[in-house]
């Protein structure tokens, strides 16, 4: 009802309804007083046309009006305008129709490109007014018009085409990126739905193995629960299984090492390329080779979807945090620092040795300064081993690495690598970044102009009786970085540096306890 309202109005006031109101205002004959508001009506930057003509609007015609930058036609005639044409009338780039007549304008338009006949009152200005138009003609030149076009109002001009295709065009991207917005919502939403779903089913199928995980017999070295879907398996025998729970493992934060129950950590790992037989078989073996340094999980559980894996929770952190706190001034001294290279070194030989010989070989692929944790004795573990793929890992070396296809049995390499930026962090106290590139590039700069003592940490240097053996692993670092892969050494030669090192420092520190 109140639209057939608008409409019978709109009919009456004598108004265009097919026009679009944004680019083209036409109040021809309204009776209507006042002065121009430009202000307001150059609001629209689309408007094109203009008309305002026979109506009672007094004042000047505003400089203001050049905001309406996209004008074509401007008919302000037979009011009561007065007073000096403003000079932004020149600024209308696009005009091509201008209406000024029976007003009271004090007109001079000379030196301009206008063309069009002036009106015969158009003699009270002078032929002055006028100089400087080629395009101009009437009876106050004395030029004789050609064509028959009359100097009052103007035929209207219709939007151009091109503009006209730009404005569809601009509805069309709004209407399909509303509808993409759309899409997304209803897939994100869908997706949450499922997943829920799928952890409560999952709940439910489990009931029966969070019950028995509680009673779980510890002389034996595995048990294993499966349904159809998925599997729960429990390694080892500590008493982090004692409370482990099932739906525990569905709530551990995506990605990230989180402590939950009972002493446990849940790691949490999607988007693996890999067959839950095949996860589950390389756990096995991962089990099968144990370190004292290696820290073992307790238990894992795979499906389509993710991974999750259960740790024994480590009170005093990892070694980034102990780095970062160095940083903060707390005391790491040299020989703290140089036992656990010396530990890790040993633990990952000895993976290295034992994993390697398998038909496709297990390296660490993700080893770092957040991945060696520290227990109750600040001793460390490496945590976390053998759980990355090669798809699922970011090299550390050169794209040259990437192009070899003996896949993971290339990435034992890559472990050396990151065995090397763990004791560049040592030596430097500056953590690695970026994949460790600036980090190597800097030691490398600074070796290569024999100012090797500027890249040791401050605290290390002020120690004062330990740089012999800082650059003797300095040297081993810069070995394990080498851009070439081939060129690095292995973990095992690794490690007899690193230990021959340690025993040279704890034979000096000896001697010097003695004296």
């Amino acid at each position: 009802m109140e639209s057939k309202q608008r409409l019978k109005m709109s009919q009456q006031l004598g108004w265009d309804i097919s026009s679009n109101p944004c680019s083209e205002i036409t109040l021809k004959g309204y009776d209507l007083s006042g002065f121009i508001d430009a202000g307001i009506v150059c609001k629209s930057l689309s408007l094109v046309v203009l008309s305002l003509s026979n109506n009672s609007l007094r004042g000047e015609l505003p400089s203001e009006i050049s905001n309406c930058s996209a004008l074509t036609s401007l008919d302000v005639s037979q009011n009561e305008l007065s007073g000096r044409l403003p000079a932004s009338l020149s600024e209308l780039r696009t005009l091509e129709s201008l209406n000024l007549s029976n007003n009271n304008f004090s007109v001079r338009v000379s030196n301009n490109n206008f063309s069009s006949p002036v009106p015969p009152d158009g003699t009270r200005f002078g032929n002055g007014s006028y100089l400087g138009n080629a395009g101009l003609c009437g009876t106050p030149l004395h030029i004789v018009c050609t064509s028959a076009a009359s100097p009052v109002e103007q035929p209207r001009k219709k939007i151009p085409a091109r503009m006209q295709n730009l404005m569809y065009s601009g509805y069309f991207i709004l209407g399909v990126a509303f509808l993409l917005l759309l899409v997304f919502v209803l897939l994100l939403k869908n997706k949450k739905r499922k997943k829920k779903t799928e952890e409560k089913t999952m709940v439910e199928n489990y009931k029966e193995v969070v019950a028995d995980s509680n009673g779980y017999n510890k002389n034996t070295s595995r048990s294993d629960y499966s349904t159809s879907s998925a599997s729960l398996v429990l390694l080892k025998s500590t008493q982090a299984n004692d409370g482990l729970r099932f739906d525990d493992l569905l709530k551990a934060p995506a990605e990230l090492m989180g402590r939950g129950t009972y002493g446990s950590v849940y790691k949490r790992i999607k988007e693996w390329m890999i067959s839950d037989e095949e996860f589950e078989k390389r756990m096995e073996m991962i089990d099968k080779v144990r370190h004292k340094i290696v820290l073992s999980a307790v238990a894992f559980y795979c499906s389509k979807q993710e991974k999750l894996l259960v740790y024994e929770f480590q009170q005093n952190g990892s070694l980034l945090k102990l780095l970062q706190d160095a940083e903060r001034g707390r005391p790491f001294n040299w020989s703290s620092r140089l036992n656990l290279a010396a530990a890790i070194a040993e633990g990952l030989a000895f993976m290295h040795n034992n994993l390697q010989i398998m038909s496709h070989g297990i390296p660490h692929g993700n080893l770092k300064s957040s991945n060696i944790v520290l227990n109750n004795n600040m001793e460390p573990y490496i945590s976390e081993y053998g759980i990355m793929s090669t798809n699922n890992r970011t090299h550390p070396s050169p794209n040259k690495e990437n192009n070899n296809k003996d896949g993971d049995m290339k990435t034992f390499k890559t472990d050396v690598y990151s065995f090397g930026m763990l004791l560049l962090e040592l030596l430097t106290g500056k953590l690695n970044q970026d994949n460790g590139f600036e980090l190597t590039k800097w030691v490398n700069s600074v070796v290569r102009e024999e100012w090797t003592v500027e890249v040791f940490d401050k605290a290390l240097i002020a120690e004062d009786d330990n740089q012999e053996s800082m650059v003797h692993l300095l040297q081993v670092a810069v070995k394990c970085v080498n851009a070439y892969p081939d060129a690095r050494p292995t973990m095992s030669q690794v490690y007899a540096m690193v230990k021959s090192i340690k025993e040279d420092e704890d034979q000096r520190s000896l001697a010097s306890d003695q004296f």
